[in-house]
């Protein structure tokens, strides 16, 4: 991997994580620790990160902590479109779980008129949203906090599934689906997170816009055999839908 590409990659790690720390940047590029150092340093120049003592954090955090604010802002106007088209497949009395993201924050910013609600999240933002809303029961997984989703993540989020939860539906997010239809994420923490969260569910309604076509971040989540419903926009190509539904995945478009 050449050193530009290597903190692309990085930097998409610490955008999703909110931070790093060099002795595991070390292990996941397998490259030496004064490499990682330099890479970090480079980022810290062009105004991407902080550095500290055995790694960096992203300079955008405490701002959006206090803000509340999601990191991955760009392309709205088609995530509120999949949030809208996302609520269609909600219905009262259901149980459902919500991922973290911006786009799962737009289901949720649509959810007023549905009733009677049993909602498990590991998004805090989500979880306050909803909270509000009368008849409607919000459970949030515990877990490490990871400001740029303002979401709680780790093996202690997964563990939370462990004990035979079942609910009817699961609206996933991913970063990137890849040619041949692999689920990418760029960070490794939610990894066992969403694995556990499609363990308890009947059905999975992957939502994920068109620009996530051909994506290819850090980590694996699994194939696309592991959801049900994919939820997008008409920019999707046609190469992506037929692969989709060649897999069996129900292709919903948001117009």
């Amino acid at each position: 991997m050449l050193p530009d590409q290597r903190r692309r990659k990085i930097l998409e790690l610490i955008q999703e994580e909110g931070s790093a720390k060099v002795s595991h940047l070390k292990e996941l590029f397998k490259v030496t620790e004064p490499t990682i150092r330099q890479d970090l340093d480079k980022l810290e120049e062009e105004g991407f990160v902080v550095r500290q003592h055995g790694g960096a954090y992203l300079k955008s955090i405490p701002n959006q902590v206090r803000t509340m604010s999601l990191q991955h802002t760009t392309n709205m106007d088609v995530k509120a479109r999949l949030g809208a088209k996302a609520v269609e497949y909600i219905h009262d009395g259901d149980s459902i779980i919500l991922d973290a993201g911006t786009t799962i924050t737009e289901i949720a910013n649509r959810m007023e008129h549905v009733k009677n609600l049993n909602i498990v999240t590991s998004a805090i933002n989500i979880a306050l949203t909803l909270g509000s809303h009368f008849n409607t029961h919000v459970i949030l997984t515990g877990g490490e906090f990871k400001p740029p989703t303002l979401s709680v993540t780790g093996e202690q989020a997964a563990k939370f599934f462990d004990n035979s939860m079942i609910v009817s539906k699961l609206f996933l997010a991913v970063t990137g689906i890849t040619e041949d239809g692999m689920m990418t994420y760029p960070g490794l923490s939610d990894i066992p997170l969403k694995k556990a969260m499609i363990g308890a569910a009947k059905e999975v309604y992957l939502v994920a816009d068109s620009t996530k076509m051909g994506k290819v971040s850090f980590a694996t989540l699994g194939n696309i055999d592991m959801v049900q419903h994919l939820i997008t926009d008409a920019g999707i190509s046609e190469h992506y839908i037929r692969m989709f539904e060649s897999r069996g995945v129900n292709v919903i478009i948001a117009m």
